[in-house]
């Protein structure tokens, strides 16, 4: 049974050391979609009171928000989703992420990009090679057939989107701020410029970005839209629309062919076995969680393996039993940063497409966590941190949107869809209203390198979505996600401790500053390059202490605080006197948008 209302709301009530949010949580017994967008939220609740489930309405909402944040996402990206399917109380996942071209070697995209062969700089984040084949278009449809209810079509799931590209919708204004910030990007990308930006007689060429507030079409996207509800993944892979984006790569010089989206096609996405790690630690024991998250080529070990190690050091003595007035302090910062940034070490190396490298098995025992967290010093910053050598046998199974829904019959989908950073390449296939995707970015150009870039290979992803479960008998406990690039594993850790440790609501446990290591990555010598970030409103004391350990900081203000993500969280329980079930949101105030219940 699903935990009683006096476990989930254990804390729900103000005390001195609860974070002091402004919004309140958002309750519903009908279901919840959590969303940066309104107006994509709406596409779900639609969807929804159509009698689709929350995988249906799901895809909704990722097309409402291609619509309405297309800086941020789109069906030119890829897509990854958890699913709790109530009826056999488990977690599944579908990889939803695109892949490399047949053609694009690494010595091809090297001698393209003129290196010579002593350098391995990094693969340049808006060239042309790195554009993936998009997986969104598939997951969507592989979401529908596999989660789905049954009971609405592809065309009804994908209407609401597509009447707001034809009749318009306002502009938010986080939205327009990044628009008006990619302009420049989006105009020397391609020739289609002109289909991502609004039509204005008084602007340069006719077009310009949309200011807050103003009505923005995008007539094209909703035609693609509609091709892929009536044709499926064939509208989309093959014919009109795959012959406009293999056409304008090639045009700018890049690999992409036919036969790659055709691949993709056949392919589908791929089902995987989340991976988990069980959190008992800071006294929770029959009341701690479990952690479930994608398997790479996503980067949600990186939380997994920063959670145990966290528990280690906790069992060796070296944090102590930290409680709700610790969430700001140094004591308490420092173990999770430390504890990110070995997670990140080893992610630096071992995340690749397990097709190509798989990861090794013991990343995620007691044994190879324990002896990571003997590196942890409370009174100092590592130094010069490495990637450990666990166990060999494989292991089995950026600017982005996430959201989560949930549905009147216990189901949920965590689900997060990415063009990777802002718009992408910007590059737009004519008459498709879309950007492709640049997250072929994440490849190595290093040929000793597990990541290194190959034919047909997903890269390292940094785009996850979380879910946990109640040890004590294996219930829902919540469902969430903090987008943007590589603070997502972050985000994850922080917002699953300030709700289990620190025992803040959901609105609470968004709302409260968090942190983030700079790009979340070591340098190409493995030496320590990232700043930790810190958002204002963590104690000036917090800031001091952990410049006094060592660290880097730096406090971000203003739009700066875009660094930390925008999360969702969907919290699960049941009414204690009458047994009904009760879904508690609460959506990121980093964003537009908010918790709409049903």
């Amino acid at each position: 049974m699903p935990l009683s209302t006096a476990s989930l709301l254990k804390g729900f009530e103000m005390d001195p050391f609860q974070f002091p949010s402004r919004r309140s949580v958002v309750h519903s017994t009908e279901g919840i979609v959590a969303c940066p967008q309104p107006l994509a939220a709406k596409c779900g609740i639609e969807v929804l009171r159509a009698g689709g489930n929350a995988a249906d309405a799901a895809v909704a909402v990722a097309a409402g928000l291609n619509m309405t944040e297309p800086c941020s996402t789109g069906i030119g990206g890829d897509m990854f989703i958890l699913f709790w399917d109530a009826a056999t109380k488990q977690v599944k996942a579908m990889n939803g992420s695109g892949r490399s071209g047949a053609k694009c070697t690494l010595d091809a995209v090297r001698k393209d990009l003129n290196i010579p062969d002593d350098k391995t700089p990094p693969m340049p984040f808006k060239c042309i090679h790195t554009v993936t084949v998009p997986g969104a278009p598939a997951g969507w449809v592989d979401t529908v057939e596999r989660f789905g209810s049954g009971k609405v079509t592809m065309s009804q799931i994908l209407e609401p989107a597509i009447q707001l590209g034809e009749k318009g919708f306002p502009v938010s204004e986080i939205t327009s701020h990044a628009w008006q910030g990619s302009e420049d990007l989006i105009r020397g990308a391609s020739p289609n410029f002109a289909e991502m930006l609004k039509k204005d007689p008084a602007a340069k060429d006719g077009v310009r970005a949309p200011k807050p507030g103003e009505v923005m079409k995008n007539p094209t996207l909703a035609q693609t839209f509609r091709t892929l509800a009536a044709e499926g993944k064939k509208g989309f892979y093959t014919g009109r629309i795959a012959e406009e984006l293999v056409q304008v790569v090639r045009d700018l010089g890049g690999f992409l062919e036919l036969d790659d989206l055709k691949h993709h096609m056949e392919a589908g996405s791929e089902p995987v076995e989340p991976i988990s790690l069980k959190f008992q630690g800071q006294g929770l024991g029959e009341d701690g969680v479990e952690l479930w998250e994608h398997p790479p080529n996503g980067q949600g070990i990186v939380a997994l393996i920063a959670l145990g190690i966290l528990q280690q050091m906790e069992k060796q003595g070296t944090i102590p039993k930290f409680g709700p007035q610790d969430l700001h302090s140094t004591a308490y910062l420092h173990a999770i940063i430390e504890a990110l940034r070995l997670g990140f070490t080893d992610a630096a190396w071992y995340v690749t497409d397990p097709h190509f490298s798989p990861v090794p098995q013991g990343i995620l025992s007691d044994e190879y966590l324990a002896e990571r967290a003997k590196l942890f010093s409370p009174t100092q910053a590592a130094q010069h941190l490495e990637h450990g050598k666990p166990v060999s046998p494989a292991l089995q199974s950026s600017d982005t949107v996430y959201f989560t829904v949930t549905d009147s019959q216990g189901n949920a989908a965590s689900f997060i869809n990415s063009n990777y950073a802002g718009f992408g390449t910007a590059i737009i296939p004519k008459g498709c209203g879309f950007t492709l995707q640049n997250r072929g970015g994440n490849f190595s150009l290093d040929p000793k390198h597990p990541n290194k870039l190959e034919p047909r290979k997903r890269p390292y992803h940094t785009i996850i979505p979380a879910m946990a479960t109640n040890l004590r008998d294996g219930s829902l406990h919540s469902t969430f996600g903090v987008m943007g690039g590589f603070m997502q594993p972050q985000g994850h850790v922080q917002v699953l401790l300030g709700q289990v440790v620190g025992g803040l609501n959901p609105q609470q446990a968004l709302d409260s500053p968090r942190i983030c290591l700079g790009a979340g990555m070591p340098d190409d010598n493995n030496e320590v390059a990232w700043t930790v970030n810190v958002e204002d409103g963590v104690p000036e004391e917090t800031v001091e202490g952990l410049r006094k350990l060592g660290h880097t900081v730096k406090v971000l203000k203003g739009f700066d605080r875009s660094m930390f993500g925008r999360g969702q969280i969907i919290r699960y329980h049941e009414d204690a006197v009458d047994k009904t079930l009760v879904w508690s949101a609460g959506s990121d105030m980093r964003g537009d948008g908010a918790a709409y219940p049903m």
